[in-house]
């Protein structure tokens, strides 16, 4: 999540206007409607200060990541993944939207 959207939430929980979280944090209402916007990054501890002064606290920790997917180790695998994904496409479906025609190309 992004610290905008983590200003805004933690605002809105809280009921708090821009001006009020401002005041708060001891900060202008321009500046809050910035960063919730995305136009200024916090610095993490200023995203502290206005996340408390709504009423909430910034947690941070490390997860690893997700492994990558390894690559097939044989033609077979790779096969078998292929049909997965067109398996999976197919079950998603097609969307009604009009078919899209070409013109024919004629080479002579």
């Amino acid at each position: 999540m992004e610290s905008a959207d983590l200003i805004r939430a933690a605002r809105q929980r809280h009921g708090l206007t821009q001006a009020e979280l401002a005041a708060r944090a001891g900060t202008s209402q321009p500046v809050v409607s910035a960063y919730e916007r995305g136009q200024r990054d916090p610095t993490t501890r200023t995203l502290r200060r206005l996340l408390a002064a709504a009423g909430s606290r910034l947690e941070l920790r490390l997860a690893p990541e997700p492994p990558d997917l390894a690559p097939p180790l044989s033609p077979e695998e790779h096969a078998a993944r292929l049909v997965d994904v067109l398996l999976l496409a197919d079950a998603i479906g097609h969307s009604n939207r009009a078919t899209v025609t070409y013109p024919r190309i004629d080479s002579t």
